[in-house]
């Protein structure tokens, strides 16, 4: 009668095969998952410029006495949780500038290559990595 079932090698050889797919798919799963959340401060800040561009047409200026509606004066955290958004106004001339950082807790805190991500009252995206260095491409996908 011969044995049925796996011998000790096998199993080993196996093991040892799922452990070397893991490792190199676990990186790239967590870069993707860093870029997807990206989108978490670069949508929360185009809906926070269009507040401000309406609150522009409307009152001539990004700091009515009133506020803008919609658009938070103080820092204030991104819907999915992992940015900190901080808008800043001048009123003379007319501008404003936003920048979002990661939340220190989050798991976008990780991300070295978009430490920085800014946007301001014409439009011009910015963002930098962990260095300082310019990443605006990798981080809004565009210049």
């Amino acid at each position: 009668m011969k044995n049925q079932g796996f011998s000790l090698i096998e199993l080993m050889v196996t093991v040892a095969i799922i452990g070397i797919l893991a490792a190199i798919a676990y990186p790239s799963y967590t870069a993707y998952a860093q870029r997807a959340h990206r989108t978490d401060a670069t949508a929360t800040m185009a809906s926070y410029a269009q507040g401000l561009e309406r609150c522009y047409s409307q009152n001539f200026t990004y700091t009515p006495a009133g506020g803008c509606p919609g658009v938070p004066v103080a820092a204030t955290v991104t819907p999915q949780g992992y940015y900190a958004i901080t808008v800043t106004l001048a009123a003379a001339p007319a501008r404003y500038t936003m920048q979002a950082l990661p939340v220190v807790t989050g798991a976008q805190h990780s991300d070295s290559s978009c430490q920085s991500l800014t946007l301001d009252s014409s439009g011009k995206q910015g963002a930098t990595d962990s260095g300082g260095a310019d990443s605006t491409k990798t981080c809004w996908g565009s210049n």
